[in-house]
């Protein structure tokens, strides 16, 4: 018999309240809550952008900050406590996820830890990489770099202690409405290949759910929100520079500016996080693929075109370039979120519990019936993962839906990493194995074995902590599986969501059907044809416990000489004004301290105040890197005036820093600044 190894399980509840008190109080506080929102940026210029997977891709400027965004939640006696943070970044690395806990634990002992605090990324692919400790991800973020991981680790910290420093007694709401014209399937013929039963139920081939969690206090002032939804941050495509959060932080944008007025991105109290969930094969790009050669439709199970094959097959839209993209599936989700938290009245009320727990995901048995058992396998990558997927393509000749391996390319694996196992090669089929990554293990492991899984539950809200991207239908089937996990334990009408990309990355996961097409999100699912299964055994095992018991970087130094040039105007596409510095890459970012802002005068007070700066989505900051006899860079801010802006006279600022050489102390780094020439912005 195959035992199912588990290294830890850590589980945390609070008993029923049977005091008939409570049942006086059916207005008062149920909880005590506590939101907080910190800047995670980090590097913006001449650091790889984790994603896509594209060493061609490194930051080049930044269109909007990252944050952190935190959500507090302690029972009356605040013994209890569930933290989940939707943070900006591409995923969570177990190595960013332990910095974090440590931080914690010297903060405040025992109070956050694994069991009680889960980390989600939102998966925007245009934020630094560099945070990882597995040597895949290495290879395309240049190794670990330790401003990106220290920048990501502080700004979740950070946003976690405001969050502590401003508990306050509160209530929660939850909601839940479709989403339109937001998402599309990008591997569709993968989800046709599940059961025509399974797939009638369902009006669509995503899920088009929004579930919104609404926060006030006592008084009914309002704290902030999570929503989630199934949507891939990816309408800021590869060829993209600029540090951004994409649309889903572009809803956040707008979510926040709306509830906190008068005040600059990243300022206020209210806090609204749109988080990832279930969206392994869900792309935002809602016009579909096309080939970039001949302008015809790819959506063919290869996703390849005649001229140029699989590399020409790109999706877009729905805008005319990824700008407004962004824009327009960023708006749609916060019109939605808005709409569904006005409404929200279903009120959230229970006991607090979490469970948690260490398996190693290499060697899951697995019983599908009583006579059936199958298991898991070292973790692997098949061929169509190089291939890339319509939001972002791969490279050479690989294409989705690869079946059989090709000799060319295996040839070249075997004489450099190796050639997979007869085992794990069986235990894969029939993907066919590119990268045998769980036998691979210099200069460090290439994938993680151990992995955590989690569930927190706030009352009737259970929230799995998943460790990865599952596809459309995987989620549905986890969902269920878990709510009829608590229904026959008697904890009956649970609100089941997937919080995506925590903890921990282990790539996709899809459905054991899906698994047989090959196409990249099951060339992606290290673990097997029966990872679903595992993960669905788990996080079973999870809700019946709740239920029972009821509850080395390789990046250079830069150095240029300092210049500012002038001002360039146009009312129609706004100012851009140039500037250069001499810069360390460790100032080329500045966490919580602007690059730019915009400036309006006030002939009241014959003063200037600003009213944008690096975090507005209608500017941004582009870096420029040019080697040449003076070493200099250009640093070009730009300010692209919407339609409402108010008349009157502006200038940009800039803020950066530059070295001086000094005879005794030798060399120094001097912050400096410098504005524009003032420019008059009239009514349309």
């Amino acid at each position: 018999m195959i035992a199912l190894t588990v290294v830890l399980l850590v589980l945390h509840f609070l008993s029923k309240d049977t005091d008939d008190s409570n049942n006086n109080i059916a207005q008062e506080a149920k909880y005590w809550v506590g939101v907080g929102r910190a800047d995670c940026t980090g590097p913006v210029a001449q650091v790889p952008l984790m994603g896509y997977a594209n060493p061609e891709q490194v930051g080049g400027g930044l269109l909007s900050r990252l944050y952190s965004r935190a959500f507090i939640v302690a029972d009356p006696q605040r013994s209890k406590r569930l933290v989940f943070v939707s943070a900006d970044i591409g995923m969570v690395s177990q190595r960013l996820r332990l910095e974090v806990l440590q931080q914690l634990r010297s903060k405040y002992g025992g109070l956050y830890g694994q069991d009680n605090v889960i980390l989600s990324g939102t998966h925007t692919h245009s934020g630094p990489g560099g945070y990882f400790q597995y040597t895949l991800f290495w290879i395309t973020s240049k190794g670990l770099i330790r401003p990106a991981l220290s920048s990501i680790v502080n700004g979740i910290v950070k946003s976690i202690d405001i969050a502590h420093e401003n508990m306050k007694r509160g209530r929660l709401f939850i909601n839940r409405g479709t989403v339109e014209n937001s998402q599309i399937n990008r591997s569709p013929f993968s989800y046709l290949k599940n059961p025509e039963s399974e797939r009638n139920r369902y009006s669509s081939n995503t899920d088009k759910e929004m579930v919104v969690l609404k926060m006030v206090d006592e008084d009914g002032h309002e704290l902030g929100l999570i929503s989630w939804f199934a949507v891939h941050p990816v309408s800021m495509n590869n060829s993209n520079h600029l540090v951004n959060s994409d649309n889903v932080g572009y809803a956040s944008y707008l979510f926040e500016q709306e509830k906190n007025k008068g005040m600059l991105p990243g300022e206020g109290s209210f806090v609204a996080a749109f988080a990832s969930s279930n969206l392994g094969d869900v792309s935002s790009n809602t016009r579909g693929p096309f080939c970039a050669s001949t302008g015809e439709s790819c959506d063919n199970p290869q996703s390849s075109c005649p001229v140029g094959g699989a590399a020409m097959c790109m999706a877009q839209g729905p805008g005319k370039d990824m700008f407004e993209s962004t824009r327009i599936i960023g708006q749609n989700l916060y019109l939605k979120a808005k709409e569904l938290y006005e409404e929200a009245s279903q009120e959230v009320t229970g006991p607090l519990s979490s469970a948690h727990q260490w398996v190693n995901m290499s060697d899951v048995s697995v019983e599908l019936n009583a006579t059936h058992r199958v298991k898991t396998c070292k973790p692997a990558l098949g061929h169509s993962f190089a291939a890339g997927t319509i939001d972002g393509v791969g490279a050479f000749n690989f294409t989705q839906g690869s079946v059989e391996g090709d000799p060319f390319w295996d040839q070249i694996r075997d004489q450099l990493l190796g050639e997979p196992s007869n085992e794990t090669k069986a235990c894969h089929k029939p993907k066919p194995i590119l990268f045998s990554t769980g036998e691979m293990t210099w200069p460090h492991p290439w994938h993680p074995d151990i992995v955590d899984v989690q569930i927190a539950a706030i009352g009737s809200l259970a929230i799995l902590a998943v460790p990865g991207e599952f596809t459309t239908m995987s989620g549905r089937r986890l969902r269920e599986a878990v709510k009829s996990e608590f229904d026959s334990h008697g904890t009956r009408g649970m609100n089941v969501v997937i919080a995506g990309l925590c903890n921990v990355y282990t790539h996709y996961i899809t459905t054991y059907e899906e698994y047989q097409v090959q196409r990249y999100e099951a060339a992606s699912t290290i673990y097997g044809p029966h990872t679903l299964s595992a993960y669905i055994q788990l996080y079973r095992g999870l809700a019946k416990a709740i239920a029972l018991v009821s509850s080395i970087s390789y990046i250079s130094k830069l150095c240029f000489a300092r210049s500012l040039s002038g001002l360039k105007c146009h009312r129609r596409w706004g100012c851009a004004c140039a500037f250069s510095a001499c810069l360390n890459l460790v100032f080329l970012f500045q966490t919580e301290h602007n690059f730019l802002t915009v400036e309006k005068y006030s002939s009241i007070s014959s003063s200037w105040r600003a009213v944008l700066n690096d975090a507005s989505w209608d500017t941004r900051w582009v870096f420029y890197w040019s080697k040449g006899s003076r070493g200099q860079s250009n640093v070009t801010i730009e300010w692209h005036i919407p339609a409402g802006a108010e008349p009157g006279v502006y200038r940009l600022r800039y803020f950066g820093h530059y070295k001086k050489r000094l005879l005794l102390l030798g060399t120094v780094t001097v912050p400096f600044e410098g504005s524009s020439s003032a420019f008059h912005v009239a009514a349309p």
